[in-house]
């Protein structure tokens, strides 16, 4: 049975920069994962940026995301494929937010959004390149 679960709960109020909690991926059989951030609600003059990260032990998450979804402004899906297949390490991963507001009427930054990940086939590996000479040898 195929992996699903979100990193980040459905219709989540979001006003402060912050983590989710790690989500266990050892059990994945592909290691590739179809990410779709709904963002349902915003004000104007904000920013969401959405990373995923990656650990071995849940504690340490490195210096990189593994994903970075595209900075948004406004209400709408995005979808990103996260391919862990070369990354064999990585036994959990979790969602990171930055929020980002330079407007004058609300203080605080404010989005409500979910992300949710559904395991899918693992992405397709390049065979080696074959040479050719024009000789045919």
């Amino acid at each position: 049975m195929p992996l699903e679960f979100d990193l980040i709960a459905p219709a989540t109020r979001l006003e402060s920069n912050g983590n989710g909690s790690a989500v266990e991926i050892r059990a994945s059989a592909t290691r590739t994962f179809y990410c779709v951030m709904l963002i349902t609600d915003q004000i104007e003059q904000e920013s969401v940026d959405v990373s995923i990260w990656g650990s071995a032990d849940g504690e340490n998450w490195g210096t990189q995301p593994f994903l970075r979804l595209p900075q948004r402004f406004y209400r709408g899906e995005t979808r990103a494929i996260l391919d862990l297949g070369l990354s064999p390490e990585v036994n959990f991963i979790r969602a990171s937010w930055e929020l980002n507001r330079w407007g004058r009427v609300a203080p605080v930054p404010m989005f409500v959004l979910g992300l949710r990940l559904s395991e899918i086939p693992a992405m397709p590996t390049r065979p080696n390149p074959v040479t050719v000479s024009a000789s045919g040898r």
